[in-house]
């Protein structure tokens, strides 16, 4: 007769077994997805489109999870592609002639000269004097930098470049070491408020001008900037500021230690701090006009690195440049650009965002069930194209739209901020990206936030918008 095992034996056999971690089965049953789709694509699709979805799978489950490093996963994004045939070589890496590589390449070099001159330290500690005190207003002021350089600054990307190696300098004055909680949190900060609030303040991210251009080329509307402010920023600006912060100091809690550093930031700047100041002075004032000149953010990021590598004029001599940058972000923001790319190209992008516009329910005097489903159209696009990508597949549908739901053509266009300052996943919005990326950070953190993000500001956040939006008689 069988006699069951002791209680500790039934212990130890537990612990023997191999543990069941959720993100490497999510990982499994997506690449297997994915490979099942690039072998077999569905009848329904065309055979680019079937292996375009297939290969985002893939990618988006491995980078998700961060079963792989992320550079890895690109590189096999870039193989696999490539043997399949799915685009011409020209679209796959695209990533890399792409201005956000760039604005990357020159992110680090930027960041490495303001960390070996000492100058991201000095700014450091004049923010610290100040922050001085709780987590939670350490974070808040953070977040407050971030969102003002929002009003200040017309590129996102170029607002990453810039706080980046002054956060982890305040982070490291507060004793937060690589990995904690409290750097991550004001990393995150940063990040965040420089970026997702921003979608509420017309020229300060990509997507919004876009939507701008499209609409004023299409349907000769372009909305003004003081009528823009008020219709987004009091929810998807300020209140989801005050929720970015409140899911940092609730999800990555931390205690700082009293400020103790350096109390001589007034002192005169070094040689060496003078010189980066200055590159950094030139670089910003071109960022601020660049409605005048038209230079692309990265272009002038590009040349503030350039001035920093120069022999005798640099800062950074060739052997810094060797050992202390870091390359894989490189090859991982060329992979997330490329696979966006692959699906424009495929046309897997504007055919969910047409399929999505013909299926949802869309009902002329029934204003929440129309404005449900045209958030819900945006943040699916947002999903499938990337957020730039929302304007230019959404737009050019936006009369047909208004015709479905009785709403203005003008309220239909507004809609697609809704979804595309939502950020689900990580790689539909590059500066995130950037940002942990310079940091060193693993992802992991940016795509709890952002989920945990999404989640509030559908069940809260939209809602709370749907009324501001009655108040104001856009609907």
């Amino acid at each position: 007769m069988h006699t069951p095992p002791p209680a500790e034996h039934a212990g130890a056999l537990r612990h023997k077994l191999p543990r069941i971690r959720m993100p490497l089965v999510i990982a499994g049953v997506t690449t297997i997805t994915g490979l099942i789709l690039l072998c077999w694509p569905p009848l329904e699709l065309p055979t680019a489109q079937g292996r375009a979805a297939g290969m985002a799978i893939i990618a988006i489950g491995l980078w998700a999870t961060a079963q792989l490093p992320e550079h890895l996963t690109a590189l096999l994004f870039f193989l696999l592609a490539m043997l399949v045939g799915v685009a011409p070589s020209s679209v796959i890496f695209s990533g890399f002639s792409s201005s956000a590589f760039w604005m990357v390449f020159a992110g680090l070099v930027i960041a490495l000269g303001a960390k070996s001159s000492g100058l991201s330290e000095r700014l450091a500690h004049s923010i610290a004097l100040k922050l001085n005190g709780s987590y939670l207003s350490l974070i808040s002021g953070v977040m407050l930098v971030g969102v003002l350089l929002g009003f200040l600054m017309p590129s996102s990307m170029g607002r990453v470049v810039l706080l980046v190696p002054v956060i982890l300098a305040l982070a490291e004055s507060f004793g937060f070491a690589a990995g904690s909680n409290g750097r991550i949190g004001a990393l995150l900060a940063a990040t965040f408020g420089s970026f997702v609030p921003t979608f509420a303040i017309l020229p300060a991210n990509v997507p919004n001008m876009i939507l701008v251009g499209t609409s004023e080329t299409l349907f000769g509307i372009a909305p003004l900037y003081g009528e823009y402010l008020l219709l987004h920023f009091p929810v998807l600006g300020l209140l989801k500021s005050v929720v970015i912060v409140g899911l940092i100091v609730w999800r990555f809690p931390d205690r700082p230690k009293p400020y103790t550093g350096r109390t001589d930031s007034s002192s005169p700047l070094s040689r060496i701090e003078w010189k980066m100041a200055g590159i950094l002075l030139l670089a910003l004032t071109f960022w601020l006009t660049d409605f005048v000149h038209h230079i692309s953010p990265a272009w002038i990021a590009l040349s503030a690195a350039m001035l920093l590598l120069l022999p005798r004029i640099g800062l950074i001599s060739a052997q810094q440049f060797s050992n202390d940058i870091n390359y894989s972000p490189l090859f991982f923001i060329a992979g997330v650009l490329g696979m966006g790319a692959l699906i424009s190209h495929s046309g897997l992008g504007a055919r969910a965002a047409t399929q999505l516009a013909t299926i949802l329910p869309l009902e002329p005097g029934n204003n929440l069930l129309n404005y449900t489903s045209l958030a819900f159209i945006s943040l699916v696009t947002g999903i499938a194209t990337t957020q730039p990508g929302v304007p230019a597949v959404l737009t050019p549908l936006a009369d047909q739209i208004a015709l479905a739901s009785g709403l203005p053509i003008k309220t239909v266009l507004m809609t697609q901020v809704l979804g595309f300052s939502t950020t689900l996943l990580l790689f539909q919005a590059p500066p995130l990206v950037i940002a942990m990326r310079l940091s060193g950070e693993n992802t992991r953190p940016a795509i709890v936030l952002a989920l945990l993000l999404a989640l509030v500001t559908i069940v809260l956040l939209l809602p709370l918008d749907y009324l501001w939006w009655r108040l104001l008689g856009w609907l």
